[in-house]
C-alpha cells in the first residue's frame, strides 16, 4: 500500500513534526486515527507526513522479520529503533504480512529470519520464500540487502533459511551490503554486531539523503505486560494431571498455571514460555563423574555463582549436539571419542543418541568447572501452545505436555522442560511468559475452520473451541485428531464429546495409528474426506495444522495438495500455488515443532 501524502505546506509540515514529538503514544494514535478518517479510510500505519516537494527524495528502508519463537522479531524491532534514531525513514513488517510484489521496488532491505523444521524458513515466511524461488520474479538489480540468520547448530541445516534467502537475493541481482551473519542459540552478541554494522553502513551511505520519519505502529503500541522472556512472571501450578491412561505408552500432562495478579493476557494460538530447571539428580550424577564440587565458583556474565547454580538455571544438560561432543572430546582425550568426532555421520548419530550425562559416563574427563561450562549451550525456555481461552478460564493458562522419558543404559532419563514440569506439584512455582503467535489466529466467528493435530498438537484447538463457544460463533468447526490408541490416548475426550453433543463441533475424524494392523494417520482420514474438504475450502474455511514439523505436517500438506489437484482439476504446480495463496491469505496456518 502506498503512503498517503497530504497536500500541506512546508510550514504546516514543520508544525506537525514539532507536534508529533510532543505527543504521547495515545495522542499519536488519536492523530493517526483522525488522519485516517479524513483521508478516505487509508490505514494510519501507512501514513507518512511529507510535503509534495520532499516525496521524491524519500528513501525507505524495509525490515522484514521472519520469526518462529519471537527472537527474530525482537531483533528486527531493535534494528527498527536503531534506524529511526539516526533519522532515516524505515518500516518494519512481519514476513507473513509482506506484499510479495513489493520486493521489486525495495532499495534497502534487511531480513532477520530463523530456520525451522528441516531447514525451512518459519511458516510466516514461506510465501515470500517460495515467491523468490518462483518464475514470477526475474531480477532485483536495484536491491541492497543484508540477512541475519538465527538457528541452532545442533541441527543438520543450521541457519539454512537465512543462507537460502541470502543466496537467492544475490542470484536475482541484489547487492550485499554485508555478508550473511549467522547466530546460534546465544544470538545476542552476533545480532548486536550485525545491527551496528547496518547502522554504520546507513550513516555512511544515506546520511546525505533528506529523510522524514514515518509513522509506524511500533511508535503507538502500548506495552501490554511488564513480564517478558527476560523478566518472566513467577506463577504457581494449580493442576498437574496425567490425561493418558495408566497403561499408555505416553505420559501426557494437562497442566494449569495460575497467572495470579500478573495481568498477563493471551489469545488462542499464543504460546506459553517456560523457564525450566535441570534436575538436581542429573546435575549431581554429572558432577560426581567429573569430580567437580557443587560450590565451585564460576563466572556467569561477570557475576560469580556456584557451578551447581549455573547448571541448574543457565545451561542445557539434556540435549547433546555434535558441537558439544567435539568440545568435550578435547578435554576427555579418549581415542574412541576422537575417532567418533572425526567422522561426520558417526558424530551426528552419537550426539543424537547419547545424552550428555551418558557421554560423560562413557568418557570421563579431567576438566575444570569453567572448561566444562565452555562445552555447553545456554539454557533456553521451551514454548508450549496454550490449551485454553481466557474467556473460559480467566487468569489461568493451560498447557498440554508430552513428557519425554526413556531408559538409557538401565537408567531413567527425562527431557529437560517436560521432565521438570512432570514433577511439579500444586503451588510449586514456575517462571513463565506469553509468546504471541499472530500467525495462528481464529478468523471471524462466522468463518468455518478445519483443525488438524496429532498428540499434544491438540492443545491450541482446545483453546479455539473454548473461544468459539464463548463467542457463540456460527462458523462450522471440523477436527482431525490422531494418536496411537483410542482407549488410552484420546486427549480431552469428554470435552470433544461435549462439543459434538452441543453442535459446536460440526465434524470430528479420529485416526488411531496402533489400533489395527495397518497404521492409520490423520492424512489418511483427510484424504478420505477429499470432496468435503474441497467444499469447505471453497466456502472460505481456514485450515490449521499443529504438531510434528518433520513428518506429520509435511504429510498433511502433501495430502492437501493431492486433494486440490484431484478436486480442483489442477496440476501439481497449480495446486502448490493454490496452497501458497491460502497461506498468503492467512487461511492455511501452521503451529509446528
Amino acid at each position: 500500500m502506498n503512503n498517503l501524502t497530504l497536500p500541506i505546506t512546508q510550514e504546516q509540515l514543520k508544525k506537525l513534526n514539532v507536534l508529533l514529538k510532543e505527543l504521547n503514544s495515545t495522542q499519536q494514535a488519536w492523530l493517526a486515527g483522525y488522519l485516517w478518517n479524513a483521508s478516505n479510510n487509508l490505514n494510519p500505519e501507512n501514513i507518512c507526513l511529507t510535503s509534495n516537494n520532499e516525496i521524491n527524495s524519500l528513501t525507505t528502508i524495509t525490515i522484514i522479520s521472519a520469526s518462529q519463537t519471537g527472537n527474530s522479531k525482537k531483533i528486527a524491532e531493535q534494528l527498527f529503533v536503531d534506524i529511526e534514531r539516526i533519522g532515516l525513514n524505515v518500516k518494519l513488517i512481519q514476513a507473513g504480512d509482506y506484499k510479495l510484489k513489493q520486493i521489486s521496488q525495495e532499495k534497502y532491505l534487511f531480513i532477520i529470519t530463523s530456520t525451522h523444521g528441516d531447514g525451512e524458513p518459519p511458516e510466516e515466511a514461506l510465501a515470500l520464500f517460495k515467491f523468490l524461488f518462483s518464475k514470477k520474479i526475474t531480477h532485483l538489480n536495484s536491491l541492497n540487502y543484508s540477512i541475519l540468520a538465527l538457528g541452532d547448530s545442533s541441527y543438520d541445516f543450521f541457519c539454512k533459511a537465512g543462507k537460502d534467502f541470502d543466496s537467492q537475493l544475490y542470484k536475482l541481482g541484489g547487492k550485499r551490503i554485508m555478508d550473511l551473519m549467522v547466530c546460534d542459540l546465544d544470538y545476542q552478541k552476533t545480532a548486536d554486531l550485525w545491527r551496528q554494522n547496518v547502522i554504520n553502513y546507513l550513516e555512511k551511505n544515506l546520511s546525505s539523503i533528506t529523510q522524514s520519519k514515518s509513522q509506524s505502529h511500533q511508535e503507538i503500541l502500548v506495552e501490554s505486560s511488564i513480564y517478558t522472556k527476560e523478566k518472566p512472571f513467577h506463577a504457581q501450578i494449580s493442576v498437574n494431571q496425567k490425561i493418558t491412561a495408566r497403561q499408555a505408552d505416553k505420559d501426557i500432562r494437562h497442566i494449569e498455571i495460575d497467572l495470579g495478579d500478573s495481568q498477563l493476557k493471551y489469545q488462542p494460538g499464543d504460546a506459553l514460555g517456560i523457564w525450566f530447571k535441570n534436575m538436581p539428580e542429573l546435575i549431581n550424577e554429572i558432577l560426581s563423574v567429573l569430580q567437580l564440587a557443587q560450590d565451585s565458583p564460576v563466572n556467569y556474565f561477570g557475576k560469580t555463582i556456584t557451578l551447581f547454580d549455573a547448571l541448574t538455571h543457565h545451561y542445557e544438560l539434556t540435549q547433546n549436539t555434535p558441537i558439544i561432543v567435539t568440545k568435550y572430546a578435547k578435554f576427555a582425550g579418549k581415542s574412541k571419542l576422537n575417532q567418533i568426532i572425526s567422522n561426520e555421520f558417526d558424530l551426528k548419530e552419537y550426539s543424537k543418541n547419547t545424552p550428555i550425562v551418558d557421554m560423560i559416563l562413557q568418557y570421563p574427563a579431567v576438566i575444570t568447572a569453567e572448561e566444562f561450562l565452555s562445552c555447553l549451550r545456554p539454557l533456553t525456555p521451551r514454548l508450549y501452545s496454550i490449551a485454553s481461552s481466557q474467556e473460559e478460564v480467566g487468569y489461568e493458562a493451560h498447557i498440554t505436555v508430552g513428557v519425554v522419558k526413556y531408559l538409557k543404559n538401565g537408567k531413567k532419563r527425562y527431557g529437560g522442560a517436560s521432565g521438570y514440569l512432570s514433577f511439579l506439584k500444586e503451588n510449586d512455582e514456575v517462571k513463565i511468559f506469553i509468546e504471541p503467535n499472530d500467525r495462528f489466529r481464529l478468523p471471524t466467528s462466522n468463518v468455518p475452520i478445519i483443525m488438524i493435530g496429532c498428540g499434544t498438537g491438540i492443545a491450541p484447538f482446545r483453546a479455539f473451541m473454548q473461544q468459539r463457544e464463548a463467542d457463540s460463533a456460527k462458523g462450522k468447526n471440523w477436527l482431525f485428531f490422531g494418536n496411537q490408541h483410542f482407549i488410552s490416548d484420546f486427549l480431552y475426550q469428554t470435552e470433544w464429546q461435549h462439543y459434538v453433543k452441543t453442535g459446536l463441533l460440526t465434524q470430528i475424524d479420529l485416526a488411531w495409528s496402533r489400533d489395527q494392523a495397518q497404521k492409520i494417520y490423520v492424512q489418511d482420514k483427510i484424504f478420505n474426506k477429499a470432496s468435503e474438504i474441497w467444499n469447505w475450502i471453497n466456502d472460505g474455511a481456514h485450515i490449521y495444522v499443529c504438531g510434528d514439523a518433520l513428518k506429520m505436517a509435511q504429510d498433511v500438506e502433501k495430502t492437501l495438495t493431492n486433494i486440490i489437484m484431484k478436486e480442483g482439476n489442477m496440476n501439481k504446480e497449480e495446486a502448490e500455488d493454490f496452497i501458497n495463496n491460502l497461506r498468503v491469505a492467512q487461511r492455511y496456518l501452521k503451529d509446528i515443532y
